[in-house]
């Protein structure tokens, strides 16, 4: 009986006259005990998905990982490369590289800073996911990899990294981009909606399709889905021809 009370305060429920009298005849004794083999969950209730950080994994689990190398799309992927979402992006022009994301941090909020009352939607298309591991001056060999100091996230070249949408003059959307690169290691470029993508670090222009065209062993399939869907390079083909 002690117990069921107990119950009924860890739940903030005041239990009525009938159901006590419920109680103390046995009605429903078996199905309280029931409730008290299972802890009680308390959560905190909301409305809205929770949102993860683009600077740090769910997890936050790194264990013990190594450095690694950026990958080279080797068949022919331009996934990554054109502004999906937004009508503008960020886009490294430059060797591929690890950003820090307290790099991609500064340069979220320099854009932040630079559009402030207007509006506007940016979107991240990059995520930190590399634990990155350091060592003091000075340390002998052989003490192991060290502690973990930063999270950072690996940059292929041409990835685009900012997307924004929204109604802003396309000088000032170029302005912010700018004084955010400034905040990256690297060289980056501002791209429109509608640019040509890349593979690797050729950018498919007519010119370089034609080139492409004419060598030995390149892509044909990503080439064809771009011909196919641009009907100027599509066109400067087939007078290559």
């Amino acid at each position: 009986m002690q117990a069921i009370r107990r119950s009924f305060a860890a739940l903030a429920v005041r239990p009525s006259a009938s159901v006590l009298a419920e109680v103390r005849t046995g009605a429903i004794v078996s199905a309280a005990t029931q409730l008290l083999r299972f802890p009680v969950e308390n959560r905190t209730f909301t409305s809205s998905a929770q949102q993860n950080s683009w600077l740090l994994p769910k997890s936050g689990d790194h264990g013990s990982t190594r450095k690694g190398r950026p990958r080279v799309p080797t068949g022919g992927s331009t996934r990554g490369t054109t502004v999906v979402w937004g009508d503008y992006g960020l886009r490294m022009c430059d060797h591929h590289r690890r950003v820090s994301a307290l790099q991609l941090k500064n340069a979220e909020d320099t854009i932040r800073k630079k559009l402030r009352g207007m509006k506007y939607r940016l979107y991240m298309r990059v995520a930190c996911n590399i634990p990155v591991y350091t060592k003091g001056n000075e340390t002998r060999m052989g003490t192991g990899k060290g502690s973990m100091d930063f999270w950072a996230c690996r940059l292929p070249t041409n990835r685009v990294i900012f997307e924004l949408k929204g109604e802003i003059h396309e000088q000032i959307v170029r302005d912010a981009f700018r004084v955010a690169a400034g905040k990256m290691s690297g060289n980056y470029e501002t791209i429109k909606r509608g640019d040509a993508p890349c593979i690797g670090a050729t950018k498919l222009t007519p010119e370089n399709v034609k080139k492409l065209l004419a060598r030995k062993g390149a892509p044909i399939d990503p080439l064809n889905r771009y011909l196919a869907a641009n009907p100027e390079a599509r066109e400067a083909a087939e007078a290559a021809k």
